[in-house]
C-alpha cells in the first residue's frame, strides 16, 4: 500500500463518517479514528516486523501527493498555508550537511521543494503548489507533524 492511497483511504474514511476503521494487510496495519470525540486525530500506521527486513524503495519512488493548500486564519489572512498532505517526521533539508530547501523570505515557484516528510522509512518530498514568498515556517526540524497540519505560511503577491 503507498502513501496516496493511504491517503485516499483517510480521506475516504473521514468523509464517510465512520468513528473508527482497522485494516490488517500482510506489511502494514492501519488504524483511522474519526469522530467527534477525536477530532484532529486521524490515522495510526504500524508496521508489522516482516515489513522492517524487506528493502526500503528509493526515495524517489514515494513522492507524496503535492501539497494541499487554503487560506489561513486571523491576522494571516491574506497569506496561503502549506498543510502536510501526510504524518511523518518534517525535515527542512535533504540530508543533514546540505543547505535548507527554504528559509523565510525565499521566492518560490510552483513545484519548488519546500521539505521533506519521512513516513515508514520513505522521504516524500513536499512540492509547492504555489508561487510566491515564505513568510513563516511553522514546524521545526526533525519534528512529527500530522496530516493536514500547517508547515509554512507564503505570501502570493
Amino acid at each position: 500500500m503507498d502513501i496516496k492511497e493511504i491517503q485516499s483511504l483517510i480521506k475516504f474514511v473521514a468523509k464517510s463518517g465512520a468513528s473508527e476503521v482497522k485494516l490488517e494487510m500482510e506489511d502494514v496495519k492501519i488504524t483511522i479514528r474519526t469522530g467527534e470525540s477525536h477530532k484532529g486525530e486521524t490515522t495510526y500506521i504500524q508496521q508489522v516486523p516482516a515489513m522492517a527486513a524487506a528493502p526500503a524503495a528509493a526515495p524517489a519512488s514515494a513522492e507524496a501527493a503535492p501539497v494541499a493548500s487554503a487560506p489561513a486564519t486571523s491576522e494571516d489572512s491574506k497569506y496561503i498555508t502549506v498543510k502536510s498532505p501526510i504524518i511523518g517526521t518534517f525535515y527542512r533539508k535533504p540530508s543533514p550537511d546540505k543547505p535548507m530547501f527554504v528559509e523565510v523570505g525565499t521566492n518560490i515557484n510552483i513545484g519548488d521543494v519546500l521539505c521533506v516528510i519521512e513516513a515508514m522509512k520513505l522521504f516524500n518530498e513536499i512540492e509547492s503548489e504555489v508561487s510566491g514568498k515564505i513568510v513563516k515556517i511553522l514546524v521545526d526540524d526533525s519534528s512529527p507533524v500530522e496530516f493536514d497540519q500547517p508547515l509554512f505560511l507564503v505570501d502570493p503577491s
